[in-house]
């Protein structure tokens, strides 16, 4: 019993689901270099008893097209809570919590300096075609605190169901840094995302066989470390 949405591009999706997630994206940084990221920090998930999902996030290849090596970023597993849920008949709503470990496993620099923790808070209300999805979390090194420092990241999402096999959104990314390089600041991006979804017709509505995906992380903040990063991305979900 949970809301028949679409995971969102970049933000956290409170539903429990089973997934594979294929993602590229293509970004810039504040000088015009271009990062291309094959895998973009995405994986698989399962779904446990019921109110348990466990993802791994496999390590992406990040090719820097300029004098930075390249090489694969780090893993990261994830475990995530169903608290409260329900359908169309229920409330139409879900709100879980989630845990994260990151593995610094990243070679040639393209990843953290040591593991981290993410602890995760996210809610989902859904209105018929409109969604409305909001998540908090921290993300939390293990050490080297004075080099890496710590940020909050706050994501606001809206969802339009548009078509019978059409979704769009507009996602709301901030982070707030505190302590390290970028102590003090805040970065934020507006995403705007289309989804194109595809069931089966034996299947209920909310279960969706799979997903094209694709929209822009635009900066919208005098301080962002990159810009224009375009995201490409296919779900299978089961």
């Amino acid at each position: 019993m949970q809301p028949a949405m679409v995971t969102p591009l970049v933000g956290t999706d409170p539903r429990l689901i089973q997934y594979v997630r294929l993602s590229f994206s293509n970004e810039y940084t504040t000088i015009g270099t271009q990062t291309t990221n094959y895998g973009n920090g995405r994986g698989a998930g399962v779904i446990a008893a019921n109110r348990f999902e466990f993802d791994w996030m496999i390590p992406p290849y990040i090719q820097h097209n300029s004098s930075a090596a390249d090489g694969f970023g780090d893993t990261s597993l994830s475990a995530k809570y169903r608290i409260a849920s329900g359908d169309a008949k229920h409330g139409n709503f879900e709100i879980s919590s989630l845990l994260s470990h990151c593995f610094a496993t990243g070679s040639h620099k393209n990843g953290a300096l040591t593991d981290s923790f993410t602890p995760t808070v996210a809610a989902v209300r859904d209105f018929g075609r409109f969604a409305f999805i909001s998540s908090a979390s921290g993300v939390l090194p293990t050490g080297k605190i004075a080099a890496q420092g710590r940020t909050v990241n706050w994501h606001e999402v809206a969802q339009m169901h548009a078509a019978k096999h059409v979704w769009f959104e507009v996602e709301n990314n901030a982070s707030y840094y505190f302590a390290g390089s970028h102590d003090g600041k805040m970065q934020n991006f507006v995403t705007p995302s289309a989804f194109y979804v595809l069931r089966r017709k034996d299947w209920k509505p909310t279960h969706s066989v799979a997903v094209f995906a694709c929209g822009m992380q635009i900066a919208t903040s005098g301080f962002h470390t990159y810009n224009h990063n375009l995201i490409s991305e296919v779900r299978i979900l089961f």
